[in-house]
């Protein structure tokens, strides 16, 4: 039975490799400015967790799936194997061997284990190789292996006075070999010789595997040798003949049987279990070095290159084949078509083909030089559509069969099998087949609007969509000579849309969506399923394909392509999405295409090529994302490692922190997009991305947890990582501070208060004195009006004793006037004795100075101040001049004040001028005015 499988699995894999020559497995480069470290890379292992380790000549590199770290070695020596063991990574080099353990900061600590050696390692000594067995672990150099128990930590050494060569583990044998002695065995850690030198003609062993037939010696230059039962024997296969003629340096049995053998110089060479070639690849078929010094078979069943300069992942086991056009004769492929055995190639360059089951370059077919935009196979004949107009190919080339420019599309006339419609970039041209050929019929007359893509409603109406003006729906006449009919259907054109019929159903792409036309009310409605997918931020391409059966409908978006197939079990279309972005197919957006090649294997066109996919071998099991370090700190370029295995605490300053993560997918076609969320700032998942690691800055303080998850050709992880910590309140926000604002706050209460209450008392106060001086002013105001009133009462008075006193005077003025009078009269009189006494009686009444006193002190009632005052400014003045100031402050004339003064109106008028001269007055100064206002 194992026989048989190997024979099936033979078979299938030389079919396939018949069928799609130079068409190889997808191979992913990896440069020295890629992973940061030197050029040459000696052993490759792969850890539980599926990161690569790899010996490169600077120190170890990992790789995560997202990125490269390089570890340099501690004497800064080459690094010449490495080997995964457990939670550890041991590996050796120049002048030293030890492991390295990933501490709780996802940094890999070394540990060297020289120094636990009783005696020292030689000089200038190269560990090549490390084996581990049960608790053992073997390194070996040229000169010695080192047995390292690795629970007790003890050492035994194997000497050697020759060289040995590689150390080899088959299922849980140790074998080395000596160069000019032969294989040994390490039996009880004892070797033992078991194949001599010369039983395999002193070649150096590559590897030895185990088989059906007992040990598979490989040698560097003369193929392989069995071994079962102290027998050797030259394995004799068809490649031998090959295998002379290269150096191998590296190989690997992979876990189906099958060999890859790492050469000096001519790259990988893939063979079956039997022995057969299956495919070669070296750098003219897509590896960067053809110097193979390590191979690897990861986990996934991806093949690991350590070359003379940079790594390369073959993805042998890839639903994706590719061929790349290195020479660039073929150019970007518009479109393909398989023919009567041969596959045909349209490009911007023209026409090409070859037989399918040939190894043979693409030929190019005289005559189509320029654009080809569309081959057509109707009825058994291929037609060319081509800048330079319509060609039917034939088998010894291309015969031309419309000269109209630039043929986009040719489709089948309903129910008129002999008429072809081609959409032209002048519109739409009819094709017609007489005599068993077809030529140039007729130019549809009324459409000249460019017909790249179009599809009939029934046998007279067309849509024809430009990307440019929108969708035409119109109506020929019966014999396409034509246009009776022509409307623009309203909706949105769009740049690289299309439209295209599948399963009776016109759709229309463009980047706000797929519409598909309603013939009930002609017009287009949207189809939400199919836009979600489409359109917006994943549009590429409104560029639609539907097969030939009508069984797939396909699509074209930024991050995979998407196929819709009839649901079997209700109406609904069942979509699927292979998770091959854009950036990876390298297709011409607009000018997608793809080929059913049967067996659901399908051609995709690209700009250097094509694609071969596989729908049966795509799907991948989910994946673990791994949360790889994190790093925090206040300064963004000075940040610190994080312990991952607790929840932390930061400083509140210290509030940026950097996540990284990585999912350990190496298919080049399938690429890991990523989603996190923060809890406690951000409560959703992100928008995926490609970005590998993420970046909070200055966060609040508060609770956090941290989520992530990764999705891979559509299958989301098995995980999601998480990662709690915790970002402390700023020292204002702390409780000692809060008791602090407390008392502050109390403190400034009091302080308010206190001030609070002192302004009020203030403002009392002043409004106290503001009041008292109101009262005040109201008191003095009162004051001030009883003055007033007791004034006014006084200026009554005065006003009274003014008349009184004017009174009295007019009185004594008329008295005097009469006895004056009544003394002259009487002086006339003859009795002049009588008359005497009368008169003297009359001039002591007149003298009498009791009037006056009286007059005096009514005078200083009225004006009580006036008598000092003159007498305090004219001292010299006589009580006689004071009674004249009297008179004369109350007005009175010379001729009033004679009768008073009992003198002559001349003699009053001499006092007055004596009067002036003692008040020393000038002569134009008025006496009376003086005396008034004084």
């Amino acid at each position: 039975m194992g026989f048989i499988k190997y024979f099936l699995y033979t078979l299938m894999l030389v079919f396939t490799c018949a069928s799609h020559a130079q068409v190889f497995s997808p191979i992913q480069i990896f440069t020295p400015q890629d992973y940061g470290a030197e050029d040459q890379n000696w052993a490759i292992s792969q850890s539980d967790d599926n990161f690569i380790y790899v010996a490169n000549n600077k120190g170890l590199l990992e790789y995560n799936g997202a990125s490269w770290n390089i570890y340099n070695s501690p004497n800064n020596g080459i690094l010449r194997s490495v080997r995964v063991i457990g939670d550890r990574i041991y590996s050796g080099g120049y002048m030293d061997f030890g492991y390295w353990t990933k501490n709780n900061k996802g940094s890999l600590v070394y540990t060297s284990l020289k120094n636990d050696l009783e005696s020292s390692i030689k000089e200038d000594e190269d560990f090549w190789g490390i084996i581990d067995v049960g608790q053992f672990v073997l390194f070996q150099s040229f000169d010695r292996v080192y047995v390292y128990h690795s629970e007790n930590k003890s050492f035994s050494v194997i000497e050697s006075e020759k060289r040995i060569n590689k150390i080899f583990k088959v299922e849980e044998t140790i074998y080395y070999q000596i160069i000019g002695e032969g294989v040994f065995e390490i039996i009880n850690g004892k070797p033992q010789l078991i194949v001599e030198s010369d039983s395999i003609g002193n070649y150096k062993l590559v590897n030895i595997f185990s088989s059906e037939f007992g040990l598979l010696l490989q040698t560097e230059e003369n193929g392989f040798y069995k071994v079962n039962e102290n027998k050797v024997d030259k394995w004799v296969i068809a490649s031998d003949s090959l295998l002379s003629n290269v150096s191998v340096y590296s190989s690997a049995k992979l876990r189906n049987g099958n060999f890859v053998l790492g050469t000096i110089s001519n790259g990988i060479i893939h063979m079956d279990a039997f022995g057969n070639v299956l495919t070669r690849i070296d750098q003219n078929h897509g590896l960067s070095n053809n110097t193979v010094l390590s191979i690897l078979e990861d986990d996934y069943g991806n093949i690991w290159l350590g070359l003379d300069n940079g790594i390369n992942v073959v993805n042998i086991n890839s639903p994706f084949k590719v061929y790349k056009d290195k020479q660039g004769n073929l150019g970007t492929v518009y479109t393909a078509a398989e023919a009567d055995g041969f596959l045909y190639l349209g490009t911007n360059h023209g026409l090409f083909y070859k037989l399918i089951d040939s190894s043979d370059k693409f030929k190019f077919i005289k005559g189509t030089k320029g654009q080809v935009w569309n081959l057509s196979l109707i009825d058994g004949d291929l037609f060319c559509g081509h800048d330079k107009g319509t060609f039917i190919v034939e088998e010894n080339g291309v015969k031309k069969v419309s000269d109209q420019l630039g043929t986009w599309a040719i489709k089948k006339v309903k129910d008129q099998p002999e008429l072809l419609i081609q959409g032209n970039y002048k519109g739409l041209n009819v094709l017609e087949k007489v005599n068993n050929e077809w030529r140039f019929r007729n130019k549809i007359e009324g459409f000249d609007i460019s017909s790249r893509y179009f599809e009939f409603l029934d046998s007279n109406e067309i849509l024809v969509s430009h990307e440019y003006k929108g969708v035409y729906k119109i109506k020929v006449d019966n014999d396409f000579l034509k246009i009776v009919d022509s409307r623009k259907i309203l909706i949105k054109e769009g740049i690289k849309s299309s439209i295209v019929n599948y399963n009776n159903r016109i759709l229309y792409s463009t980047i706000e969506g797929v519409f598909y036309y309603d013939l009930k009310i002609e017009e287009f409605k949207r189809d939400s399923v199919l836009s979600d997918l489409l359109s917006g931020e994943n549009y590429i391409s409104g560029k639609l394909i539907s097969d030939n059966n009508g069984n797939k409908l396909w699509g074209f978006s930024k991050n995979g392509i998407v196929y819709i197939q009839p649901g079997k079990l209700s109406e609904a279309p069942k979509i699927n999405t292979i998770a091959i972005s854009s950036e990876a197919r390298k297709t011409k957006s607009s000018f997608e295409n793809i080929l059913d090649l049967g067996d659901d294997n399908y051609l995709i066109g690209t700009t250097g090529g094509y694609i071969i996919m596989d729908l049966e071998l795509i799907g991948q099991d989910a994946l673990d994302i791994h949360l790889n370090n994190a790093d925090y700190g206040k300064d963004l370029n000075n940040l610190i490692p994080l312990d991952l295995s607790a929840t932390n605490t930061f400083k509140n300053k210290a509030n940026n922190i950097r996540f990284k993560y990585s999912v350990a997918n190496y298919n080049r076609f399938t690429t890991a997009k990523y989603q996190y969320k923060l809890t406690g700032i951000y409560g959703n998942w992100s928008m995926w991305s490609g970005d590998s690691e993420v970046f909070f800055k200055n966060l609040p303080h508060g609770d956090y947890m941290f989520e992530a998850r990764a999705i891979t050709n559509g299958v989301i992880s098995n995980n999601v990582i998480s990662y709690k910590f915790n970002i402390e309140k700023p020292w204002y926000l702390k409780p000692l501070a809060i008791v602090s604002y407390f008392l502050l706050a109390l403190l400034v209460i009091f302080v308010l208060y206190y001030f609070n209450r002192k302004h009020y008392k203030n403002i009392q106060k002043k409004i106290i004195e503001k009041k008292q001086r109101q009262l005040e002013m109201e008191q003095l105001e009162s004051q001030r009006q009883l003055i007033q009133f007791k004034n006014k009462n006084l200026q009554l008075d005065i006003d009274n004793k003014n008349r009184e006193l004017g009174m009295a005077t007019m009185n004594l003025v008329k008295r005097n006037e009469l006895l004056s009078s009544i003394k002259s009269d009487l002086s006339k009189s003859k009795s002049l004795t009588e008359v005497g006494k009368v008169i003297k009686t009359i001039n002591s009444s007149i003298n009498d100075t009791s009037d006056w006193d009286l007059f005096e002190k009514a005078f200083n009632n009225v004006d009580k101040e006036f008598m000092q005052r003159i007498k305090a400014i004219h001292p010299s003045i006589t009580p006689n001049d004071l009674r004249l100031c009297a008179y004369l402050r109350l007005n009175l004339s010379s001729k009033e004040i004679a009768p008073l003064l009992n003198i002559s109106h001349k003699s009053v008028e001499v006092k007055r001028y004596r009067l002036r001269k003692k008040l020393g007055l000038d002569h134009k100064q008025s006496l009376s005015n003086y005396i008034i206002e004084l």
